[in-house]
């Protein structure tokens, strides 16, 4: 499991023009899912989500979580993020979940944040074409693996 995360002043995700998740200071969290996820990939990737220190302390420095700010999570499921870019120049996708394996861990994924972190946990529509908008805040942007 992959998640590229971005730490944000506001995020939000629509689906036919129509918004379906929105943050306003916190995490976008763009996740792939790979063969053979599970439920210790979620659990890491919770724990890495919400614990993450990339919001900065009263000195400035990367010190405090996402648990710690208290700040929104947008998570989005993003099949692109898990593809084999090694060579050539078109991605494989034998590298990425299929759809029903990735959904199903994904929602997990997206249950056990919610039940870790009381701030929303907002999220896309799994399988739709979204438009996510968002504003990188420093930038700051880290790859995460479970």
């Amino acid at each position: 499991m992959l998640a590229l995360i971005q730490r944000v002043t506001e995020a939000s995700v629509s689906v036919d023009d129509e918004v379906v998740g929105r943050i306003g200071p916190g995490l976008l969290a763009l996740v792939g899912v790979e063969p053979g996820d599970g439920e210790a990939q979620v659990a890491r990737m919770a724990s890495r989500l919400l614990g993450y220190r990339v919001f900065a302390d009263d000195e400035g420095r990367m010190n405090r979580s996402l648990a710690d700010t208290g700040g929104g999570l947008l998570l989005v499921s993003q099949f692109t993020l898990a593809a084999d870019t090694r060579s050539g120049m078109r991605p494989g996708f034998s590298t990425a979940a299929a759809p029903a394996e990735a959904e199903a861990v994904f929602d997990r994924l997206l249950a056990e944040c919610r039940a870790r972190h009381p701030a929303p946990v907002e999220t896309g529509r799994f399988g739709a074409h979204m438009a996510v908008r968002l504003l990188n805040d420093g930038p700051v942007t880290f790859l995460l693996r479970a």
